[in-house]
C-alpha cells in the first residue's frame, strides 16, 4: 500500500488547529511504531492514525445532523454527547469525499472514539495510539504506555478499564460500545472474572 503521506498532512493541516495536528501526527507515529513492533502494516497504521480525527473540530450539533441524515447513530448516547460522533462522521465523510475507500482503515476511525466488541488489530491499535502518543498528559498515562508496549492487547484492555474509570468517577454517559469492547478483550486475552 503506497500512500501520498504528505497529501494526507496537508489535508489534515488546513481541517485541524495546530494542536489537534500535532496530535494526529503523534496518533500515527505510535500507531507505526506499534505496527511495526507487532510486524502488522506499518503504512496502513500511519494512516489510520493521521486521519482518525478527520471531523474532530466540527460542531456538536454538525455532528448530529450529518449523523441524523445520514443513519449514523448506534446508540442515543451519541444524541446526547454528539461529540462521540466525530469518528463515526469523520470515517462517513472521508469514504463519501474518496479520501479513503480502504474499508479496515475507515472502520478504525469510526471504532476509535468508544471502541467497539468487533475491534480488528487495526481498530485496537488506532484506539490505545490515540490514548498514549506522546502529547498526551494524564494521571497513568505513562503506566498505559509501559504496559501497551510490553503488550498492545493488554493496553488496549488498560485504556478501555481507564476511560470507564474516569467516567464513572465523573458520573457520566458510558457508550455500551465501550463496556462491550472491555468485556471482549478479556475474553480475547483470557482474565477470567475475579468474583
Amino acid at each position: 500500500m503506497a500512500i501520498d503521506v504528505e497529501g494526507y498532512k496537508i489535508i489534515m493541516q488546513k481541517r485541524l488547529s495546530p494542536a489537534r495536528y500535532v496530535h494526529s501526527v503523534g496518533v500515527a507515529n505510535t500507531a507505526a511504531k506499534l505496527a511495526g513492533m507487532n510486524n502488522l502494516d506499518i503504512e496502513k497504521s500511519y494512516l489510520a492514525g493521521l486521519m482518525h480525527d478527520y471531523a474532530r473540530e466540527m460542531s456538536g450539533t454538525e455532528l448530529l445532523l450529518l449523523a441524523q441524515e445520514n443513519n449514523l447513530i448506534t446508540d442515543h448516547i451519541e444524541v446526547i454527547k454528539p461529540d462521540l460522533l466525530h469518528g463515526t462522521v469523520g470515517a462517513f465523510l472521508l469514504e463519501q469525499e474518496g479520501l479513503i475507500t480502504d474499508q479496515q482503515i475507515l472502520t478504525a476511525i469510526r471504532n476509535h472514539t468508544t471502541g467497539h466488541p468487533e475491534m480488528d488489530w487495526l481498530s485496537k491499535l488506532i484506539y490505545i495510539a490515540d490514548y498514549i502518543e506522546p502529547e498526551r498528559k494524564f494521571p497513568g498515562v505513562d503506566k498505559l504506555r509501559t504496559i501497551t508496549y510490553q503488550d498492545w492487547n493488554l493496553g488496549v484492555l488498560a485504556g478501555l478499564n481507564h476511560t470507564l474509570t474516569y467516567l464513572l468517577q465523573k458520573a457520566a454517559f458510558i457508550h455500551p460500545y465501550s463496556l462491550m469492547a472491555r468485556n471482549r478483550m478479556l475474553e480475547e486475552i483470557g482474565i477470567k472474572d475475579c468474583n
